[in-house]
């Protein structure tokens, strides 16, 4: 699978009231059946969200008071991502008469018309926040505090990253963690900026629109919306004449083939660093040790010592790492055989996560000879490799 985690809004997104409907309902639990994983993003305070969802049990993780409040529903352990909110600014609010005052663990919130009212608030106590809207809401934060930042930090909970990731949503406040989804989706009822964004727009509005969503993932995991995410493409380099040659990030196999000197590596080490800028996870197979000082790498090995499976993997776990396995510690006549037992593991590790995004073989005509036994298996259009 391409896509191994669903992230959506609440209000106005999965539900237009404070109920979500049993379709909608039902819907999550197909998402969940297929292995995926779900995570609720929301701008409202966990108290508030738990009096109201019905169906909080239905996903791995909640992030509350938009990227404030990290909560696991299987246990209700919740952790706060920011600094509380500031007692000063909710006294100068109190003393302005705003009402509704909603006060969060991290979130200050009211509603329009009473953002110039906030921002002189703000201006009279010195304090640096940010103003964000969300339709109707008026919500303050701490700099730096967004759904996308709350979100982060759930997916590397679940050991995934935002390539993995189909976000959908409706109003401003949504802005973040859409453009940082691998796929951005809209509801019909959505305002135009979010639309603007998305690589999909429902036909049905709010949990309608989540539910046609679910139900397109399911089935072919989006498979037919892949040309509409040419912004995700590489740039590998440029024609004579002058034109970019752009390469997918996902169901593409390259081979980089030349004689001696022509400048293999230093492509290979040019397209690493561009998927590595992109936060795509890349894992080389380095046998003579050329890529051990590529920046955006940690390697593994070295002339006297083999890395072991186990810490190979361990490494991989974090998506935000990518890694190059050195080979030099292994004799040169057993390196076929080491990457023969290393890749079942690599590929295991793909199915769970989608990850490593990329793996690179150097000298692969050595490494995968002629009559050896190690082939690299059939892959899903999730897997890519070079």
């Amino acid at each position: 699978m391409r896509y191994l985690a669903l992230a959506t809004d609440f209000d106005g997104t999965l539900t237009s009231t404070d109920r979500v409907s049993p379709e909608t309902i039902d819907a999550i639990d197909r998402l969940r059946a297929s292995g995926r994983r779900s995570i609720l993003v929301t701008g409202r305070r966990l108290s508030d969200l738990i009096n109201v969802c019905n169906c909080i049990d239905r996903f791995d993780y909640i992030v509350a008071e938009n990227g404030g409040v990290l909560c696991k529903p299987s246990t209700m352990e919740s952790t706060v991502l920011a600094a509380s909110h500031s007692p000063e600014l909710v006294q100068v609010l109190r003393k302005r008469r705003i009402a509704p005052l909603e006060i969060g663990e991290v979130v200050i919130s009211t509603r329009v018309p009473h953002q110039s009212a906030v921002l002189d608030a703000i201006r009279e106590t010195g304090l640096e926040l940010k103003v964000v809207f969300n339709r109707g809401a008026v919500m303050v934060l701490p700099p730096g505090i967004n759904k996308a930042t709350g979100l982060h930090r759930a997916l590397r909970e679940l050991g995934l990253s935002f390539h993995e990731l189909v976000g959908i949503g409706d109003a401003e406040n949504d802005h973040s963690f859409l453009q940082a989804s691998e796929c951005a989706v809209a509801v019909s009822n959505a305002v135009e900026p979010i639309m603007r964004i998305a690589a999909v727009v429902t036909q049905g509005p709010a949990g309608a629109g989540v539910n046609e969503l679910i139900d397109r993932l399911v089935a072919t995991d989006l498979a037919e919306i892949d040309s509409r995410l040419s912004h995700l493409h590489i740039t590998l380099g440029r024609r004579l004449d002058g034109t970019e040659v752009l390469v997918p990030p996902y169901g593409r196999n390259i081979l980089i083939a030349g004689p001696s000197g022509s400048g293999k590596s230093s492509l290979a080490a040019g397209f690493v660093e561009r998927l590595a800028r992109e936060y795509y996870q890349v894992c080389i197979i380095d046998p003579e040790g050329d890529y051990a000082r590529l920046a955006h790498l940690v390697t593994l090995g070295d002339e006297v010592r083999v890395p072991s499976f186990e810490e190979i993997l361990a490494v991989l776990r974090d998506p935000g790492i990518n890694l190059n396995i050195n080979l030099l510690g292994v004799r040169l006549p057993d390196r076929p055989e080491f990457f023969e037992r290393l890749l079942p593991h690599l590929q295991a590790m793909r199915a769970r996560t989608s990850r490593p995004h990329w793996l690179l073989i150097d000298e692969a005509h050595h490494l995968m000879p002629v009559g050896g036994q190690c082939r690299l298996p059939r892959r899903s259009r999730s897997e890519r490799q070079s």
